[in-house]
């Protein structure tokens, strides 16, 4: 599934491709997203100029020249692919996970502009596009959501306040959107592991110094990441045909039985199912 710096990315393609254009037409060939896309999308669109492609969490928020805006999820496999009308181009991902050119099945909603269109595909389709009609209902909409990490919100006295009486171990509470926006299990297990924390360790067990150290490498871990282009785990290429190489810094991800990277710990990564994700740790310093 994309995490937020993936998704950054997608919206920074997005952002310069499509702003200040007019959509001049809408295609829907399968409504049978996560949940459908309204009946009346197509018209919702039609007409409208992009002013802006923003983002919060996991959200694309496109916002429309009449003030109202779409808003879309990736879900676990959805990307948005860039056709262009008069050339041919290598890559059309703006993502850099999944086809780095567009597949021919499971395309499902078209945005086309004059020069060119932006394509949603999405295998398993657990993505969705919604329509809000004004930044009330917008607020409303993403209020359940936790801050970002990048946020003031997301400060000491909010992680001990929201996590006082709970029982659930710390990496779930940084997968849980309701707590924190963004990060997944990807950049989880990179924050915990420079915090020198175990995924499975009690939030009660937690100081006031671990919650510090949460706050700044979660800030730390996703800002890097989004610099050097998202996790682009199968090493593929976006739209401007720079390649994503976080994947080359993670220091726990996906490196089961190999020594830890941390200068003097002679650990060895372990991989570890927690609530059906896997987590991956130094069995040395992470306590």
């Amino acid at each position: 599934m994309p995490e937020l710096p993936e998704v950054e990315i997608v919206r920074q393609s997005l952002d310069k491709k499509i702003k200040q254009k007019k959509v001049k037409k809408v295609i829907v060939r399968n409504r049978n997203l996560r949940t459908k896309i309204p009946l009346n999308f197509p018209r919702f669109l039609e007409g409208k100029k992009i002013i802006k492609v923003k983002r919060f969490s996991k959200y694309l928020i496109i916002c429309l020249s009449n003030q109202s805006y779409c808003l879309l999820h990736l879900g676990m496999s959805g990307t948005i692919h860039l056709i262009y009308n008069r050339k041919k181009s290598l890559v059309t991902n703006t993502s850099f996970y999944s086809s780095p050119t567009l597949p021919k099945k499971h395309n499902h909603v078209e945005i086309v502009f004059d020069d060119l269109k932006i394509v949603y595909n999405d295998p398993r389709r657990f993505g969705f596009f919604e329509i809000v009609v004004n930044e009330h209902f917008l607020d409303k909409r993403l209020s359940k959501l936790g801050p970002e990490p990048f946020q003031s919100e997301f400060n000491l006295s909010y992680i001990y306040s929201f996590l006082k009486g709970k029982t659930k171990n710390i990496k779930n509470f940084l997968l849980d959107q309701n707590f924190v926006s963004g990060i997944g299990n990807i950049y989880a297990s990179e924050i915990l592991f420079l915090c020198k924390i175990k995924p499975d360790k009690k939030v009660s067990l937690l100081n006031k110094e671990d919650c510090k150290k949460i706050i700044f490498n979660s800030k730390k871990v996703l800002i890097n990441a989004i610099k050097k282009g998202g996790s682009s785990i199968r090493d593929f290429k976006n739209t401007s045909g720079k390649s994503g190489n976080f994947q080359k810094n993670f220091n726990v991800y996906e490196r089961k039985g190999l020594n830890c990277k941390r200068s003097g710990c002679n650990g060895i990564i372990k991989k570890k199912m927690i609530s059906n994700r896997s987590s991956f740790f130094c069995n040395i310093c992470q306590i």
